[in-house]
Order: structure tokens, then C-alpha cells, then sequence
């Protein structure tokens, strides 16, 4: 069981980072560190699957001289292809590689997820700005307060109204 736990030690780290960045999203009552916590976990998230994509020996996604086909594939009379090499469409792996090579759809999938995440980021703390410039706080119960004591003066004015108009 030790074993098990130490040998995947990276993993339990990535999955106390995510607890931590969660409870830091929904414990927070300042919308600043609401957005830190929500920032942190899509870090993490980048960090597992590029975790992922990583194999142990295998090099980068980059072909090797010793993994380069042979370009003699000729042509015989009839047009069609002798010897061909690294044959697509046909569903079975056509060449053995010798280098062992890292997954790379991973880390592309990540470097997108990274820049709409810095892009939310950004249109987060622009909301925040607002909000701030808005309410006077940055604080969630303070804005929520605010909100409520705004509702209930607008209904009481249009009761009055109502009341005066009816009168």
C-alpha cells in the first residue's frame, strides 16, 4: 500500500492542490481570492493531464534519426506503391519504432486550456473592477447585503406608488 502511494506521490500532490484551490473558491468571501482559488485549480487540472501525457524513457515528440523511414518506396508499372512506408488509413501501425516517444495531444490541449483560462481570468477581475466601482466592496456578503437592502427599498417604493395610485 506504501508503495502504491509513494510511487504515484506526484498525483497525491496534484489532488491536494485541487482540494486546497477548491475550498479556497468556495470558502472565500473576497471575490479576488475567489478568482486565486478558481485560477490555481485550472492550474492543476494543466498540471495532471500534462502529467499524463508524460512517459517514463520516452523523449520528446520529435522523430529520431533511427525512427525515419526509408524513403525507397517506388512505383512499379501498374502505378501502384511497392514498399511503402508509414502507410496511412489503413488502421494498423505500419512502422516499429525504436525511440519511445511522449504523447503530445496533452500538453497542445493544455496550452489552449491555459489561454482561456488567463482570457476568463481577465474578464473576472475586469467584473471584479465593476463590481468594486459599483458596490464599494469587493467582499461577497457585503455585495449580497447590499443587493437585498436594494431590493427591498424598490419593492417598498413601488408598494407606495401602488398605494398612491390606487388612492
Amino acid at each position: 500500500m506504501w508503495t502504491f502511494i509513494l510511487e504515484h506521490a506526484g498525483y497525491w500532490a496534484i489532488i491536494a492542490l485541487m482540494m486546497i484551490s477548491l475550498y479556497i473558491a468556495f470558502s472565500a468571501e473576497n471575490l479576488i481570492k475567489r478568482l486565486v482559488g478558481l485560477s490555481l485549480f485550472q492550474t492543476t487540472i494543466c498540471l495532471f493531464y500534462v502529467t499524463l501525457g508524460k512517459i517514463t524513457g520516452g523523449t520528446a515528440p520529435v522523430l529520431l534519426p533511427a525512427d525515419m523511414p526509408e524513403h525507397s518506396a517506388g512505383y512499379d508499372a501498374s502505378g501502384a506503391a511497392v514498399d511503402g512506408h508509414l502507410v496511412a488509413g489503413g488502421g494498423e501501425r505500419v512502422a516499429d519504432l525504436v525511440q519511445l516517444y511522449s504523447n503530445p495531444l496533452p500538453h497542445v490541449l493544455m496550452l489552449t486550456a491555459i489561454v482561456v483560462g488567463v482570457a476568463t481570468l481577465s474578464v473576472g477581475l475586469a467584473l471584479i473592477v465593476r463590481i468594486r466601482e459599483a458596490y464599494g466592496t469587493i467582499e461577497a456578503d457585503d455585495v449580497r447585503a447590499i443587493d437585498i437592502e436594494t431590493a427591498l427599498a424598490q419593492e417598498a417604493k413601488l408598494e407606495n406608488d401602488l398605494k398612491e395610485a390606487t388612492a
